[in-house]
């Protein structure tokens, strides 16, 4: 393109421009929002996980003073229209969920009716004083006992069974299991645990009867969708909502899709006379905001006698208690679709199955399909220890090269642009793994035990499927030279805000203290699918580059007409558009953007006033992959079971870096999610699906003092989307837990023991090493 220049600032480390902001304390989360004569609400929560509702007296918390409303399920729930609700509209098939428990308790946090009060403080009050009668019915709390059981989540869904799906091949696969020279099995389990976001979910929502518009604040991924959502809930057209994401404190799915305490504040909100609020307190957030990764899986490998793999299997079922939010089919397919991960695999085949339980709904989190890496890794480490082979070599013989792409994995997935045996090789190297071997040898004659273990995926980035496919921008280029930028975004955590920065500076020519942006507001920006998907960083290059191009023409034919020059001479940087090769004659982006507005005389023929664009990207791959290996050492207390994880290194490809910084902020959070995955996370529940779990002295997070330094490592391979990003949000929580998991059965393989169960508690630890010990 003409006058196009050198990148100044993506690949760069530069600041985030969120953080002024939110150091100093002056970010705009949904609880510093407050309107004139703010209403809040509160859930009335079942404390049993399942009974019949046989009736609600609310007649006493109505008289306290201070409260408004008292809303059961007939209240609201009939304003529901008839279709339900998905991230991808409305003809997507899901689990009806209805606003209210109705007739039926299906987990303990199930809302049974809301409280609208003049502060939190009174209506926490008036909750206690909803009389609630009722019967109880047997919980099913553990999936594996609802699978097949006559006792119904859900009375349409025979044996609690939401869905099912098998691959192909199952015949031809099973043939080649029988005839290999080596068959290793084992399954694995992953206990549910859930998402945590420092802030909890929350929304204001404000109804203006005289002209029929709703505004929300929300703390949600995907502004957009809150409104698309909300149109299709009441019945609204989309331009008479308005849908406003500020600052939103961490969201890993949780956030992306509104939940049904959001359906009833959108409901209520045209039943009270004032905006309303709903903060969600940490309690609430364990016990009834989604939990994920609840599943198991039979996962088998076929080998030859060389241990290259002739054939892989798995058996998976997953947990998506009581209302799962959005439908986890598509999850659970993926999960199917690419076990067979970054290896040289010639056939494989899935069965997939989905199971009610009477626990809080799956939500999506960060890497949803993450079973696929977690089954398939630690399968490879026990099936390297079965055979006499040491994991690494096993893998080695097995991860696909970049020169052998393009690559379809025997389930159809269209592997291209990424370098697995490459990133593979590096983390290795960067451990020093044939040093590490040796001193483990050495200290195992001391007493001591430390482990090894690896992990590598390829994760589907920026898919071209539905309403992910596309990304809109609106860039304006103000009257002071000044530039604006507006994409759907939203600050999660995920740097947004910067990225856009960085970008658009680069595709204008301009210095980046001349760019802010716009993000988050449905009002002002193009629609677009918000943060989910690692989808984020591609699509919004793709979006500015498009929007961008516009602009720089047109930039470019008013320099050349100012400067009597060719166009194709004109360059611009640093704000400035000058004749190439002499920069000191130029003239500057802000007297171009003075002609544009106020002088159209002086405008070259053809070239309209102002400076404004919008465009659109679409997709032009299926979708973007990217890959990694994660290495972790750790030591192994055989006595206490306590775990202490040594060093951890991450070899990512996630093509070119916009920015370095964001790049290994999002591997590092992703990474520590899944470290608390394998070592302590757990939404743990009793028999009678009572929750165990809803504070941190029960729920254990990773600190600081459990997370070694994360090491660093980049092999770059451009993908075939815009600057050839690629995304790199999910990757972290996807490898670590089986990289974890599978260092510390490295470190007890002395004692015979297989690690299969996750989470990996010293508690667990010394009940493998008395199990070994019993077995002799």
């Amino acid at each position: 393109m003409t006058g196009v220049a050198a990148a100044r600032y993506a690949g760069a480390r530069v600041h985030r421009v969120e953080d002024g902001r939110l150091l100093t304390g002056a970010g705009t989360f949904v609880d510093d929002v407050t309107r004139p004569g703010m209403l809040h609400a509160c859930f009335v929560r079942s404390p049993i996980a399942r009974a019949r509702i046989a009736g609600i007296d609310t007649s006493e918390a109505l008289a306290l003073p201070g409260v408004h409303a008292v809303f059961v399920a007939a209240d609201l729930n009939p304003d529901v229209r008839e279709a339900w609700f998905t991230l991808t509209g409305p003809d997507m098939p899901d689990t009806p969920r209805p606003p209210l428990a109705e007739d039926e308790v299906r987990f303990v946090g199930d809302p049974v009716a809301l409280v609208v009060a003049d502060s939190r403080y009174i209506a926490e009050d008036a909750i206690e004083l909803v009389v609630v009668d009722y019967d109880p019915l047997p919980a099913l709390a553990d999936y594996a006992v609802a699978d097949g059981s006559d006792e119904l989540v859900h009375a349409n869904f025979p044996g609690n069974v939401a869905a099912e799906f098998a691959g192909q091949a199952q015949e031809q696969v099973d043939e080649v299991f029988a005839s290999a020279a080596q068959v290793v099995g084992e399954s694995i389990f992953q206990q549910s645990y859930t998402a945590v976001p420092i802030e909890t979910r929350g929304l204001v929502v404000e109804w203006s009867a005289g002209s029929g518009e709703l505004t929300i604040w929300a703390a949600t991924q995907a502004p957009h969708e809150v409104r698309a959502f909300c149109s299709r809930l009441l019945g609204l057209p989309e331009q008479r909502i308005r849908v406003v994401m500020r600052d939103t404190g961490g969201g890993f799915g949780q956030k992306v899709v509104p939940l049904r305490e959001d359906m009833c504040l959108m409901l209520a909100a045209r039943k009270v006379p004032t905006a309303l609020k709903w903060i969600e307190d940490r309690r609430e957030n364990l016990m009834a905001a989604g939990q994920a990764r609840h599943e198991h899986g039979l996962a088998r490998v076929a080998l030859d006698d060389d241990g290259a793999i002739l054939a892989m299997r798995l058996d998976y079922v997953e947990d998506v208690g009581a209302y799962p939010t959005p439908s986890p089919l598509t999850a659970g397919m993926a999960v199917g679709f690419l076990f067979p991960g970054p290896y040289r695999v010639p056939s494989a085949t899935y069965s997939m199955k989905l199971v009610f339980s009477n626990t809080s709904g799956r939500t999506a989190y960060r890497g949803p399909w993450m079973f696929e890496t977690l089954a398939r890794e630690v399968l490879l480490d026990i099936a390297a220890r079965r055979t006499g082979v040491d994991p690494v070599d096993l893998r080695r013989r097995n991860l696909l090269r970049t020169d052998e792409l393009p690559y379809a994995n025997p389930n159809g997935m269209p592997y291209d642009h990424m370098s697995p045996l490459e990133t593979f090789e590096h983390a290795v190297d960067l451990l020093g793994y044939d040093a590490f071997r040796e001193e483990q040898r050495a200290v195992r004659e001391q007493g001591r035990y430390l482990g090894v273990g690896t992990a590598s995926y390829v994760e589907p980035t920026t898919s071209a499927q539905g309403y992910y496919a596309t990304e809109g921008a609106t860039i304006r280029i103000e009257p002071s030279g000044k530039v604006n930028v507006y994409v759907a975004g939203g600050s999660t955590g995920n740097s947004l805000e910067t990225t856009a920065v960085q970008l658009t500076a680069d595709a204008l020519g301009v210095d980046i203290d001349d760019v802010a942006t716009i993000q988050g507001d449905t009002a002002v920006t193009p629609f677009g699918a918000g943060t989910g998907g690692s989808r984020s960083g591609s699509m919004i290059a793709g979006a500015v580059a498009e929007t961008a191009g516009i602009l720089r023409q047109k930039l470019v034919a008013l320099a050349a007409h100012r400067l009597e020059a060719a166009e194709e001479d004109i360059e611009i940087t640093g704000s400035q558009a000058f004749v190439r090769g002499a920069p000191a004659a130029g003239v500057s982006v802000a007297e171009l953007a003075s002609i544009a507005y106020f002088r159209p005389h002086a405008l070259p023929p053809g070239v309209g006033a102002g400076l404004e664009a919008s465009a659109r990207y679409a997709a032009k791959s299926p979708m973007i992959w990217a890959n990694a290996t994660h290495v972790c050492t750790c030591e192994v207390d055989v006595v206490t079971g306590a775990v202490t994880l040594l060093r951890y290194i991450v070899s990512e490809d996630c093509g070119p870096m916009i920015n370095p910084n964001v790049v290994e902020g999002q591997i590092a959070g992703g990474t520590v999610q899944g470290i608390g995955g394998a070592l302590m996370e757990q939404l743990a529940y009793d028999d009678d699906g009572n929750p165990l779990s809803t504070t941190f002295l029960d729920y254990l997070l990773p600190t600081a003092t459990e997370v070694p330094t994360i090491e660093y490592g980049h092999v770059e391979t451009p993908s075939p989307g815009p600057g050839g990003y690629k995304g790199v949000g999910e990757g972290g929580a996807i490898g670590a837990t089986p990289a974890v998991m599978n260092a510390v059965a490295d470190a007890l393989a002395p004692f015979g023991v297989d690690v299969t169960r996750l989470p990996v508690t010293p508690a667990a630890i010394v009940a493998l090493l008395e199990e070994a010990a019993v077995r002799g």
